[in-house]
């Protein structure tokens, strides 16, 4: 291949001049094929030929680099294709070609801030540990270090931009060190400018100046550009001076910077470092105090300082007093959106911003000009400031840090979001490589053909061989600012509330400022996520939505009378979308008042019922008909399962079949507990008999599964205990179970034995093992069986034999006390008849001997002092603590023993029903039974309230006032009265506890 070809191949403009550069005496000698291979990787190679030439003059040693595989070569050819700039510093410098002495990795980690911040205060001979660091050199000799070091950083970060696998990527992470190298610079600068107004005034004055350097634009949210002015304010803390002669050494300290950092020298100038955002502009003092601050911006601050200060960081000097300042000015800028006219004046300015681009330049300007960055910049700080002052996930400084949080939002739509975050990482992608490339501060697209073409390979990764034509790139730029301008338009603009304000009528109608206040009087936490739920709600010219503004109003009253009025709405929204396209549920909601204001209540007082709505959406049906609402039977919820189990033989689709039943029958009931349908002992019954249900098909299937591989040697029945055998459950109940089997005739012992535990077990894995796909919001049943003969240490599964035998011989009080408790749940009837008959004796035995009733005693003290978790106060644990559900239950459980032998009346397993029957027998006082029923209720009610409103379950009455009110109103307490039912447990369960310690202890 011929030369000219050769350099055509590589990317050059100019042959002519490529062939004399490659003729040039320093590269004699070089091998050919190894310097088109580094040269290939240069986005100008041109530039980096002659960059190298001239740098080999400097440093023959380079040659080897130049003459290296590209793996070791490709920074070096990288950088100086891309940056004319840095190769002549390069060239001024030659001892930092050393920073080429590294492997590119497509994955680079970007500079610690605070390195780079003791790197520049090294360069001048500073302690970078010193609280206030002051400069060893000043002068030029001082500018000269901080400018060479900081450019020396440039190199180093360019060569990891430029071989980033992903530029668009590494693009965030190069602007926070672009600002990070900055503030270094500023710290260093301020070293110096401290030495020299040691010569000027008082080196103790100068050293009792505090100075904070805030950064302020793209350097204070750190995503910089390669050269911009940095922005800055000056923040002085006067010590123990007079403030004038305090503002006279501030100034000069930062009239030290400016000069250190972009004075006339050897070292060119690095930037501009611009005040003019501080108070007053131009005309205000370059220094003030934190008070002076303070007092412009609660007094004089226009709208667009608010906007400017958004990004405000400290970036250099006194660290503390930074700090200060930032918290001083954060709630003046999330509280300035309230101004009057804001959202106007943000938008009136970028619309200034777009008239003042001289017309020769309006179509070349990356930044300012309509689809540029400006358009992004300002829609995402205008939603920030909008929305920020309640929502803090969006108090970022930098842009795409703010795009996410805006889309994570919702402020945003996901694929506008990603849109918007894509092209804006694309424009300032072209604005680096172009300033990048003479270090020049512009951001107007190049015309010059030549420099197009280099343009568009430079934004290209570093495995990309392309060279695109510059047209290729001209219409990708076209293409972005279309798509930029399009969502800046239909976002910047769009009026924040829309048309959700004026919901129903025109009486209704409501200013976006109106509609904020009214949720914010209705109790809504978070007005403007209430505003963006309405207007996905109602939003568009739909019928739904026209029922839905119609319906809203009055909805978001109602959903405002209960605990969480931003959750409510936010479960409505969720429920609305699943079922907003069905012909019945918005005429639901609209022609029944009941169904509206019961969803209203249950989605803004319990999380229980809203995710199993989530989930169940077409549940809500149920609302409009106390009917429907009716716990179904066990026979009925039995009989469904059992047509489910004839079409799906498959055990998992079988078991989906029944615990989807379960999950729909405790909505089901926990509605009708929220409509005031069900008392508490209903509620207890109806979950008993869900479970029961679920418990049965749950062994039918195991013994199919199991006879699927043997013949069925066993009939095995499942005895509820507990609160589960009293059907007296709440919704976070487990189901306390023991396990009973009888051989089929003519069966091992052994084998029926053996089959049954393989039954057992398998019903309990059915049960709670995790299905694909997961059932979601499912309450899972937790089969327990610790109150099995001999508990933990005994079978799972006994025969009716064993047991008979057990309690025979080993039966203690204590089980005969929990045997009070069981009933058949599921599994052979005339097992299950056979079963009772054998513990009704143990169970209601004719006498109970003392020490009997003293062990029983015992066992319930040990209970009370081993058993209350660590820390927890037993006036509020309402399981264990006192006059609680144990103390209640096991007084009923001591009368039962001590007298159900002869009283028929005592033998059931409901606390309820005991207690009752105790009073007809004159054990208990009427009065005393009524106490005590009220506090076992109230304690049940609570319990369950817990699980209603957090959706975990929890024995303890809650102490935080939002739960105590939350509890309070499924408890049927008014609003605010959560006290009140503090008051009222705290009196029965204490009352409770003397009749209990009275009748159980003898006291």
């Amino acid at each position: 291949m011929s030369l000219a070809r050769r350099l055509i191949a590589a990317g050059f403009n100019d042959l002519d001049k490529g062939e004399r550069f490659l003729a040039a005496p320093e590269l004699a000698g070089l091998d050919e094929d190894a310097l088109f291979a580094g040269l290939q990787l240069a986005a100008n190679p041109d530039t980096a030929l002659q960059s190298l030439v001239r740098l080999i003059e400097k440093h023959p040693k380079l040659r080897d680099l130049a003459a290296a595989e590209p793996d070791r070569s490709e920074p070096l050819y990288r950088v100086l294709g891309a940056s004319e700039a840095l190769g002549e510093f390069l060239i001024r410098h030659p001892e930092h070609l050393d920073a080429f002495d590294t492997t590119a990795s497509p994955e680079p980690q970007a500079a610690d801030a605070a390195g780079l911040r003791t790197r520049l205060l090294q360069s001048v001979r500073a302690d970078p540990k010193a609280a206030r660091p002051v400069a060893a050199v000043t002068g030029q000799e001082g500018y000269e270090a901080l400018r060479t070091a900081y450019r020396r950083g440039l190199v180093e970060l360019a060569i990891k931009d430029l071989c980033a696998a992903d530029p668009l990527d590494f693009m965030p992470a190069v602007g926070a060190e672009l600002a990070d190298l900055a503030g270094a610079a500023i710290e260093a600068a301020l070293a110096v400018s401290r030495a020299e107004a040691a010569e000027q005034f008082s080196a103790a004055d100068v050293a009792d100046i505090g100075l904070a350097v805030i950064g302020m634009g793209k350097c204070g949210a750190r995503e910089l550009n390669y050269i911009s002015d940095v922005d800055v304010i000056y923040v002085i803390d006067a010590g123990a001076l007079e403030d004038s002669r305090a503002n006279t050494i501030g100034t000069a300290l930062a009239s030290g910077i400016s000069r250190a950092i972009m004075s006339t020298g050897r070292e060119p100038g690095l930037w501009e470092v611009d005040a003019n955002l501080r108070p007053e502009g131009k005309s205000g003092p370059l220094v003030r105090t934190l008070a002076s601050h303070e007092s412009y911006y609660a007094r004089w601050a226009e709208s667009w300082e608010f906007q400017a200060l958004l990004k405000a960081r400290t970036i250099a000097g006194d660290a503390g007093l930074g700090a200060r300042y930032e918290a001083a000015v954060a709630p003046l800028i999330w509280s300035s959106a309230g101004r009057e006219g804001f959202v106007e004046s943000v938008r009136s300015m970028r619309r200034r911003v777009t008239e003042h681009i001289p017309a020769e330049e309006e179509q070349r300007q990356i930044k300012l000009g309509r689809g540029g960055l400006r358009d992004v910049e300002f829609t995402v700080q205008l939603l920030q400031l909008v929305h920020g002052k309640s929502d803090e996930t969006l108090r970022c400084r930098d842009t795409t840090s703010a795009i996410a949080a805006l889309s994570a939002g919702g402020y945003i739509g996901r694929s506008d979001a990603k849109e918007f975050d894509r092209d804006y990482r694309y424009l300032r992608l072209l604005e680096h490589r172009i300033q990048l490339f003479q270090l020049r501060r512009t951001h107007l697209m190049p015309v010059k053909e030549a420099s197009l073409r280099s343009l568009a390979k430079a934004v290209l990764g570093p495995f990309s061989n392309e060279r695109p034509h510059p047209d290729a790139l001209l219409k990708a730029w076209r293409q972005t600012k279309r798509s930029v301008r399009e969502l800046h338009e239909r976002i910047f603009y769009r009026p924040l509330l829309n048309t959700a304000a004026a919901l129903s009528s025109e009486e209704a109608k409501l200013t976006p400022e109106a509609a904020q206040g009214r949720l914010a009087a209705l109790g809504y936490l978070d007005p403007p996520g209430a505003m963006r739920h309405i207007e996905a709600l109602t939003g568009g010219v739909s019928r739904r939505a026209a029922l839905q503004r119609q319906l809203l109003p009055i909805l978001l009253g109602w959903l405002a009378e209960g605990v969480d009025p931003d959750g409510g709405l936010l479960a409505f929204r969720r429920v609305s979308e699943a079922l907003g396209t069905t012909h019945w549920y918005l005429g639901l909601l609209r022609d029944s008042t009941a169904a509206a204001e019961r969803l209203c209540h249950v989605l803004s007082n319990s999380r229980l019922i809203s995710d199993l709505l989530e989930v169940s959406p077409e549940s809500v049906a149920w609302l409009g008909s106390d009917k429907d609402l009716a716990p179904l039977s066990y026979e009925a919820q039995w009989l469904e399962i059992t047509s489910k189990m004839s079409r799906h033989s498959d055990p998992e689709s079988a078991m989906r079949l029944i615990r989807l039943i379960r999950r729909r029958e405790i909505l089901r009931i926990a509605i009708a507990d929220s409509a005031g349908l069900l008392d508490q002992d209903q509620v207890g019954a109806a979950l008993a008999d869900t479970d029961r249900a679920a418990v049965l098909g749950a062994l039918r299937v195991a013994e199919t599964v199991v006879a699927a591989g043997e013949p069925l040697k066993t009939r095995v029945m499942v005895v509820a205990m507990g609160r589960q055998g009293g059907r007296e459950i709440g919704y976070g109940s487990d189901a306390d179970v023991m396990y009973v089997h009888r051989g089929l005739p003519g069966v091992p012992e052994d084998e029926a034995q053996q089959q049954a535990a393989r039954i057992v077990g398998k019903l309990s894995s059915l049960l709670t093992q995790p299905l694909k796909p997961a059932i979601l919001a499912e309450r899972v049943l937790m089969v327990d069986a610790d109150l099995r003969p001999e508990g933990k240490s005994g079978p799972m599964v006994r025969s009716l034999e064993s047991y008979a035998e057990y309690y025979r011989r080993w039966s203690l009080i204590w089980e005969a006390q929990a045997l009070l408790r069981a009933r058949p749940m599921a599994g052979d009837d005339e097992l299950a008849a056979d079963f009772v008959a054998l513990i009704d004796p143990i169970r209601y035995p004719e006498t109970v001997a003392e020490q009997d009733v003293r062990e029983v005693r015992r066992v319930k003290a040990r209970m009370e002092s081993e058993r209350l978790p660590r820390g927890a106060d037993p006036a509020r644990h309402l399981k264990l603590g006192r006059g609680g559900l144990s103390d209640v239950e096991w007084l009923a459980q001591l009368l039962q023993l001590r007298h159900a032998g002869r009283h028929p009346e005592l033998r059931t397993t409901s606390t309820v029903q005991a207690l009752e029957a105790a009073a007809s027998l004159e054990l208990l006082e009427a009065g005393e039974v009524v106490l005590l029923l009220r506090a076992w209720r109230l304690a049940s009610r609570i319990r369950s309230a817990n699980v209603i409103w957090t959706g975990r379950a929890s024995d303890v009455l809650p102490s935080s006032r939002r739960d105590l009110e939350a509890v309070a109103r499924w408890c049927g307490y008014g609003h605010g009265n959560a006290a009140e039912l503090e008051e009222d447990y705290l009196r029965l369960s204490r009352r409770a506890r003397a009749v209990f310690e009275r009748v159980f202890y003898g006291q």
